[in-house]
């Protein structure tokens, strides 16, 4: 569900400002010197570095590794919070919790992460029209790609994609809605395929996974679970 102007606005400030100071304060723990500041990276980064194992490689044998055009999404418990998408899996999603660049993690976190769904779409291809197939020939993956994006984050409004930052320091509303972007000039062109690629993207969001699992694939995407991998690593 996309989020709503009164989840924006309306939170109770002094127990934002209470939680922001105490997160300040833990930090100031966790590098308080060098040794600590040195023992805090080495667990980050081996945290880290399971959530890109378990998005990119192969999740049991005979599976196949994460690689190519993907959409993916990352929930909290606050539901879904961010969708991007890349032609580069490979790449992209290896650094989405590393956070080297991608400005995700800036806000939220890997460890924050409940759920990240990875949809690998070119998948779905062979269930639309002939005329969407000739459509995604011509105008390519790369952009067929920011068209699916786009036309995700329209109907599901994650947060970290319909506000932006200004140079005033404060944070303003996008309206998707009045894109001229590539991804929203194309979309419209692909109604059958963004349709399909919507009723996939709930099917993965609401997969059931076994407790013992903290990635799961499906004929046309994965699930991780940033939290199971957080908790099995105590």
């Amino acid at each position: 569900m996309p989020f709503t102007g009164d989840k924006v606005r309306n939170p109770d400030e002094q127990q934002i400002e209470g939680f922001y100071f105490a997160w300040q304060e833990s930090l100031r723990g966790l590098t308080a010197d060098a040794s600590t500041l040195a023992l805090w990276q080495e667990r980050r980064y081996r945290f880290a570095h399971r959530v890109r194992r378990a998005l990119l490689g192969a999740s049991f044998a005979g599976s196949a590794s994460v690689v190519g055009p993907v959409i993916y999404g990352i929930y909290t418990v606050a539901g879904l919070c961010y969708i991007g998408q890349t032609h580069e899996a490979e790449r992209r999603l290896g650094d989405l919790p590393v956070g080297e660049s991608h400005h995700v993690g800036n806000t939220l976190p890997p460890e924050l992460w409940d759920r990240v769904v990875v949809l690998r779409w070119p998948a779905l291809l062979p269930t639309i029209p002939t005329k969407e197939r000739a459509t995604i020939e011509e105008i390519g993956y790369e952009v067929c790609g920011l068209a699916l994006e786009y036309a995700l984050q329209v109907k599901t409004g994650p947060l970290l994609n319909i506000r932006r930052r200004d140079r005033n320091g404060e944070w303003r509303a996008r309206d998707l809605g009045k894109s001229r972007s590539r991804g929203a000039v194309h979309a419209a062109r692909l109604p059958g395929l963004c349709q399909i690629v919507l009723a996939t993207w709930h099917e993965l969001e609401a997969v059931q996974i076994p407790d013992e699992e903290f990635v799961w694939d499906t004929q046309s995407g994965r699930i991780v679970l940033p939290a199971r991998i957080s908790r099995a690593a105590r």
